[in-house]
């Protein structure tokens, strides 16, 4: 189950990065370094990545939007 938590705090944090640039103002570059760096991480977790994506598109919600047992359920 780690690598299910670790991949879906990764994209929680990527959601909010990603709704920060959208602001007026954007992001500052220390967010947008720790963006890229997140990518990277979530490169490790390919089928945990999948899953939780395929939970959310299930459900037809956001990723941000989903809880642990949502995705559980799901899987």
């Amino acid at each position: 189950m780690e690598p299910l938590n670790q991949a879906f705090r990764l994209l929680r944090r990527q959601s909010e990065l990603e709704k920060a640039m959208r602001r007026p103002g954007g992001i500052r570059v220390t967010e947008e370094r720790e963006l890229y760096q997140l990518k990277d991480n979530l490169r490790k977790y390919p089928a945990a990545v999948r899953a939780i994506l395929d939970a959310a598109k299930r459900l037809h919600r956001p990723v941000d939007a989903l809880s642990m047992p949502d995705i559980e359920s799901e899987s």
